[in-house]
């Protein structure tokens, strides 16, 4: 497998999931599991099936944690010598050229997503135009609504 890019907060999030896995939803599941057993007859007890069903999750949803931290790449995009440039991690403030509303989004890995926050994924349409350019600099971006044309404003590593 190979590495997978995290920022230092994507990789403390996960760490707290796998946390909460292990700590409180696998124990709740050993129990709810133990708690339809005593139902009687497993063969037809719907909540021994839904039980078993949530810990194939959480234990699914464990070594996928495992893996990706085991395989994590951290990167602090104060640590890297971007000189301006638009890097993993990096917060850029953007201008959209058609009616100048600005946006802010940071450059992160795929579990750290979330559009609403304004983290966007390194391999996103937006993101792959905006790798490598600086301020002032202008991109063009092929989106599910047309073509897209943003002014880099401002690039921090935060």
């Amino acid at each position: 497998m190979s590495r997978i890019p995290l920022t230092k907060a994507g990789a403390e999030m996960l760490r707290r999931e796998l946390h909460r896995l292990k700590t409180v939803e696998r124990p709740h599941a050993i129990t709810a599991i133990a708690e339809a057993r005593s139902h009687g007859d497993i063969a037809e007890n719907a909540e021994y099936d839904a039980a078993k069903e949530r810990q194939g999750f959480i234990e699914g949803r464990i070594r996928e944690l495992e893996s990706k931290l085991a395989h994590a790449q951290i990167i602090d995009p104060k640590q890297i010598e971007a000189d301006g440039r638009c890097v993993f991690g990096a917060t850029v403030d953007l201008a959209a050229l058609e009616n100048g509303d600005t946006v802010t989004y940071q450059i992160v890995g795929e579990d750290e997503a979330d559009i609403k926050q304004g983290k966007i994924y390194i391999s996103s349409p937006i993101a792959r135009a905006l790798i490598g350019k600086c301020a002032g600099d202008s991109v063009e971006v092929q989106t599910p609504g047309g073509l897209r044309q943003y002014e880099i404003l401002d690039v921090r590593y935060e």
